[in-house]
Parts: structure tokens; C-alpha cells; sequence
């Protein structure tokens, strides 16, 4: 078996090992903060197995794992057997296929070897893929597909109703998320994450820093399109108590749900790495790929720990925080307010590229503060033209 080989198995089985385990104890990190948001307790009760030992509730996600698993796998009569199975598996092998081409740190330097010297090693499983950017957009897609055949496969016209109501959500903020990244590509000239990262720690300024409102309308694309309050319309428990997923149970139940994390944690990374400086931090993450084992490692911390911050401050809060938009007003913010915005962004950042006014990722001060007055005259005018007030009183349809 070839080294090269080697590497790449141990890049993938610590890739879902990681985001397995990852996922399973940021449940249990929601599930803190929505205690701590509600002032009440949250799981503190679960530990070591056959013993008193709590851990401060650490065994919690190992046991909703386990109670998953030995849950009745039981399948309705009137479902489509195949397509009810390969619904959750399909969006959770996009899911994690997505992660491949994610930049987790810069490299790992050369050392030597009994061999010879080795290489640096890149810290993502498939280095080198000039359309990451593009392969993450599409994977992160097929979770329409997912949505479609859960809803089809359950022969149920209340799935099937719920399927048609959250692929809608997801197709309409697809556009806006769309512009963002198009403009982040006009400003860096690349599709490759990685050259992404490196621009910004290069010129030292970060992509938040010039284009504002692209932040603003990917951020708001990403809660929606990883289904997270407000925008939780797919499987809103209090209206739809599953909507697609309604039939599911057991393990096919635990895929739909693991695949709705990784969706955030892809959002809350991406947001990192397109708008956050990726590994960069000014005087701490050097701007170049010649690195020791030290500074290695200290990139891989700094993206685990926006990454981790984001979800946190971004996604969970959030939740606990903001009443749910109701599926007009949730269309409507796409339609009306997001995709303008993201267009209106994406056509800023390509006058100002012809301009001049970024070369090679670099962005001059008047490209800085042109961007920053259009971002800012765009959010007020769609404050301005939103009603201030929504009539929520029923409509009288003629008879």
C-alpha cells in the first residue's frame, strides 16, 4: 500500500470520526446553551455507564445514540421501501462528502522518514481541486433531493405537502447564498478554498472587512438552507411535527437529523472560511504555507475555534433567542430582500474588480469604503421599503 494511500485513509476515518463525534456532543452543546438561554438545567446526569460517575452529563450524546440504534427500525406499509432508505442516505453521504475539499488548517511541514524525507502533508482529504468551492455548493444541493424523496417515499400527502414546503425554502435561498459566493470568487479569482484562505492572510484583511453585505446575505442563505430557527420550516415540531421526515424512526430518523448538523457545522466553516480569514489571525497564524510544526498547529485550533464560535454565537443562539418567520414572510425575506441584496453585491464587487480596485485579492482603501457605502445604502433601503408592521388577520376569501 502506497504512503500517499495510507494518508488519505487516515485523513477520511479521522474526517468522520470527527464530525460523527463532533456533531453528536454539539447536541449536547445546544442543549446546554438552550438550558442556559432558559434558565433551567440542561443534561447533567448521564456519565460512565453502571456508575455515579455524571461527568457533568458528558455520556448524554453516547446514550441518544444508543437509544437510537436499539429503537425499532419500523417501516410503514404503504412506503416505497428503496426510496425511503436512500432518502437519508443520500443527504447524509452528500453531507460528509462535502467535507473533502475543507481546508482544516494550512500543512503539516516535511519530515524525515526511515523512507527518506516526506513531503508536507495538506490538511484536507482531497488536496488540490481547483472548484472546491463549486463541489461544496453542489453537494450541499443534493439535499434537496434527499428532502424531495423522503417526502415522495412516505406515499403520504402530509410528508409529501412538507417535502414540496422545504424544498421551496431551499431552492429560493440557494440564489442569494449563490450570489455571496460568486462575489467572493470576482474579489479572490479562485475556487480553491485554500487560495481563498491564503489571499486573505496575505493582504491581511479579511473578506468580512469588504464585502459587508455579501456577509450579511450569506449568513442569513446559510441559517436557511441548514434548515436552523427562524428559518426551521422543514421540520418545525410545533406545525409540523416532522414535516418530511414525519414516518421516519429509529436509525433512517438518526441520518436525517446527523445530516441537519453537518449542514450547520459546513455553514458555520464556510462562513469562516470565505468571510473569517480561515486559519489567519494577525501576529499569531503567519501569512505563508512554510510553516514549523507549532504554527501548524495553532491553525488548526484558530479554525476550530471560529468555526466553533460561529456555530455558538450564530446558530445556536439563535434558535433560543428569535420567534420562527412564518413560510410567507420566509419566502418573501428570500424573493424580496436577500436576492436583491446578494445581486445588487455581486454587481459592487465585479465594478469594483474591473476597476481596479482589487487586484489579486488585494483590496485598496476606496474599494474598502465604496463596497462598505453600498452595503450600507442597500440594507437601508430594504429596511426602508419592509413594512413596519405585518397584518395577521384572517383573510376573508370571497364566496
Amino acid at each position: 500500500m502506497s504512503p500517499e494511500l495510507v494518508v488519505a485513509l487516515v485523513k477520511i476515518g479521522l474526517l468522520i470520526f470527527g464530525l460523527m463525534t463532533g456533531a453528536a456532543y454539539l447536541v449536547l452543546l445546544e442543549r446546554w446553551i438552550a438550558a442556559w438561554v432558559q434558565d433551567r438545567k440542561g443534561p447533567n446526569r448521564v456519565g460512565i455507564p453502571l456508575s455515579r460517575i455524571r461527568l457533568f452529563g458528558l455520556g448524554q450524546p453516547l446514550a441518544d445514540g444508543l437509544k437510537f440504534i436499539f429503537k425499532e427500525e419500523y417501516t410503514p406499509r404503504h412506503v416505497d421501501r428503496l426510496l425511503f432508505t436512500l432518502a437519508p442516505l443520500s443527504i447524509l453521504v452528500a453531507a460528509l462528502a462535502a467535507f473533502a475539499v475543507i481546508p482544516f488548517g494550512s500543512v503539516l511541514p516535511a519530515s524525515a522518514t526511515p523512507e527518506g524525507m516526506r513531503g508536507p502533508i495538506e490538511l484536507v482529504v482531497a488536496p488540490g481541486v481547483d472548484v472546491g468551492l463549486l463541489y461544496v455548493f453542489a453537494l450541499s444541493s443534493v439535499a434537496v433531493y434527499g428532502v424531495i424523496l423522503g417526502g415522495w417515499a412516505s406515499n403520504n400527502k402530509y410528508s409529501f405537502l412538507g417535502a414540496l414546503r422545504s424544498s421551496a425554502q431551499l431552492v429560493a435561498y440557494e440564489l442569494p447564498l449563490g450570489a455571496a459566493l460568486v462575489a467572493v470568487v470576482l474579489a479572490t479569482g479562485s475556487l480553491r478554498l485554500d487560495q481563498i484562505i491564503a489571499q486573505q492572510a496575505a493582504s491581511g484583511v479579511w473578506n468580512v472587512l469588504v464585502q459587508p453585505l455579501g456577509f450579511v446575505v450569506f449568513v442569513t442563505a446559510s441559517f436557511a438552507e441548514s434548515a436552523r430557527l427562524p428559518f426551521d420550516l422543514p421540520e418545525c415540531e410545533q406545525e409540523l411535527v416532522g414535516g418530511y421526515h414525519t414516518e421516519y424512526s429509529g436509525v433512517r430518523l438518526l441520518m436525517f437529523l446527523v445530516a441537519e448538523f453537518l449542514h450547520m457545522v459546513m455553514a458555520a466553516v464556510l462562513i469562516v472560511v470565505l468571510y473569517l480569514g480561515g486559519w489567519h489571525f494577525w501576529g499569531l497564524t503567519g501569512s505563508t504555507n512554510e510553516v514549523g510544526w507549532g504554527t501548524a498547529l495553532v491553525r488548526v485550533l484558530v479554525l476550530g475555534g471560529k468555526t466553533l464560535m460561529v456555530i455558538v454565537f450564530l446558530f445556536m443562539l439563535a434558535r433560543w433567542s428569535w420567534p420562527r418567520f412564518r413560510f410567507d414572510q420566509l419566502m418573501a425575506l428570500a424573493w424580496k430582500v436577500m436576492l436583491p441584496l446578494g445581486l445588487t453585491n455581486l454587481v459592487a464587487v465585479a465594478a469594483v474588480v474591473e476597476w481596479g480596485g482589487i487586484r489579486a485579492g488585494k483590496p485598496s482603501l476606496a474599494a474598502v469604503l465604496v463596497l462598505w457605502g453600498i452595503g450600507a445604502t442597500g440594507w437601508l433601503a430594504a429596511g426602508w421599503a419592509a413594512p413596519s408592521a405585518a397584518d395577521n388577520r384572517p383573510r376573508l376569501e370571497p364566496s
